[in-house]
């Protein structure tokens, strides 16, 4: 195709209109969420995946050069600059003849090179030794410079407001029913430790991608015939590119280093779906504890003028439902028949969908959380108004452990039946534990002696105010934020 031709059909394709594109990533969220697309099209796209081709075979010809003595920095400059000359739509119109996208970027970069460097283009390599460690090249990439400031950033707005809240008073639910009282900081502190876990593992697998130049199945046939040590030519080679060689490999780089990062991104992103889905809830019209933010000229419904819907929360979850099955096929990519087969070819094309759904899911839940607002006056209503129906009953369990603490082997069972009198005189907790003299006597002595009062005539009001009986949530919350926003890098 004339240069010319190739040129106006480059144009035609960037100019098309993104509401003819099919998938929701290049339009609806390439524009609600355009600076997370545009940073994620350097490493996912497929103009990147073109470009880290055309960077590995360059790190190819520079590893043959080095070896042969004859590497020099105007050399390297040279080919950095012949690389970038190159636009995917050249390959593209070259793979129509080749049906072969290596062959065909091989066949444009020899075109481009010096002549005497274009023998060592792709000399000694299959398609996979450039395809897997360009991947490679790629996912740590997106890893370092996408991902983990997103998930840090995230995090740190996390740790902030489990400190912010450590003190204060919820109600604690377990089974979709209130517990115990605990605080809203420790609730968030929660997420701030099992994103933070999950972040440092992120972390750590993004270091742990491989490359290869193996050859055709991995016993390093063509390089053994190039030079005296295949392996350090390959050493070479991917040090050009920031990586360590695989080690051991068929025509493919082992696939457990790249399924366990993708595997961890999928633990982020349960966690985070997780978040999303708590804090769904807690906007709930009977809970109301918290509410995302709301622009003054955003509509909650068609219909109902009033409705304020937690819709980015649920957003969230339902980016979480796509995406997480992907999982599946990221398994199925682990199996390939003995040195290699095509089965992952199409399947692990799609690794970028997931990404940038994952992406968009982490973006999204920042948002929410930076302009999250918190009701006191309802997390403090339905802390004292809980209890199974009978108000107060929350602290039944304390009144229960230190009745125990008094020596009364079948405390639980003393309790329980207070509770059931309470609900049947519909009246609250402490009003029925107040007409049990004695029992309230040996409580009232449990406590003062625990000093959580100052003596027995202040039993009662122990148990009227359960925001007094938080355990250890505040100490937590403060502590997991302070431990993991110095983890993040934060101060």
């Amino acid at each position: 195709m004339p240069s010319s031709a190739m040129e106006a059909q480059s144009e035609e394709k960037q100019a098309r209109n993104i509401f003819s594109n099919i998938s929701p990533i290049d339009h609806r969220y390439s524009i609600s969420e355009e600076a997370v697309y545009k940073s994620l099209v350097s490493w996912i796209s497929e103009e990147a995946s073109v470009a880290a081709a055309v960077k590995a075979e360059i790190a190819l010809v520079c590893a043959h050069l080095t070896v042969r003595g004859k590497m020099t920095d105007a050399i390297k400059a040279e080919l950095k600059k012949c690389a970038s000359t190159i636009d995917p739509a050249q390959v593209y119109t070259e793979e129509e003849k080749t049906h072969h996208f290596i062959r065909a970027l091989v066949n444009v970069l020899k075109r481009k090179v010096p002549k005497d460097l274009a023998p060592l283009v792709h000399l000694g390599a299959t398609s996979v030794d450039i395809l897997d460690t360009a991947l490679s090249c790629r996912m740590a990439g997106v890893t370092r410079t996408v991902i983990l400031p997103l998930l840090k950033k995230l995090e740190l707005l996390l740790c902030d407001f489990a400190e912010n809240e450590a003190e204060t008073p919820q109600v604690g639910r377990t089974h979709g029913q209130h517990a115990v009282p605990i605080t809203l900081g420790f609730t968030f502190a929660e997420y701030v430790s099992r994103l933070g876990k999950s972040i440092l593992e992120i972390e750590k697998r993004s270091k742990e991608l491989k490359g290869k130049l193996s050859g055709a199945a991995g016993a390093y046939n063509a390089t053994s015939l190039i030079v005296k040590d295949p392996m350090e030519l390959e050493r070479i080679y991917l040090n050009e590119l920031g990586l360590e060689p695989s080690e051991y490999s068929t025509q493919l780089v082992e696939p457990e280093y790249l399924l366990r990062l993708l595997l961890e991104f999928n633990t982020a992103f349960g966690i985070i779906a997780n978040l999303a889905d708590d804090l769904r809830n807690l906007q709930r019209s009977e809970i109301g504890e918290l509410h995302e933010g709301f622009g003054s000229d955003q509509v909650g419904s068609s219909t109902m003028p009033q409705k304020r819907n937690p819709w980015n929360s649920e957003h969230v979850k339902s980016l979480w439902k796509t995406f997480m099955p992907r999982v599946n096929t990221f398994f199925m990519d682990q199996i390939s028949e003995h040195q290699r087969d095509l089965t992952n070819s199409a399947s692990q094309r799609f690794i970028a969908d997931y990404i940038a759904g994952f992406c968009l899911a982490v973006s999204r839940i920042t948002g929410v959380i930076k302009g999250l607002g918190v009701d006191r006056r309802k997390l403090l209503a339905n802390l004292l108004g809980s209890g199974g129906g009978i108000p107060g009953g929350i602290m039944a369990e304390p009144a229960y452990i230190l009745l125990a603490e008094t020596g009364i082997s079948d405390a639980h069972e003393v309790i329980r039946k207070i509770t059931l009198a309470a609900e049947n005189e519909k009246t609250d907790f402490a009003a029925a534990l107040a007409k049990e003299n004695a029992l309230l006597e040996k409580i009232g002595g449990k406590l003062t002696e625990l000093g959580l009062i100052n003596n027995p005539a202040e039993t009662l009001f122990f148990f009227e105010n359960p925001q007094g009986y938080c355990g250890l949530a505040a100490k937590k919350a403060k502590a997991l934020a302070k431990k993991y926003r110095t983890l993040m890098g934060g101060q």
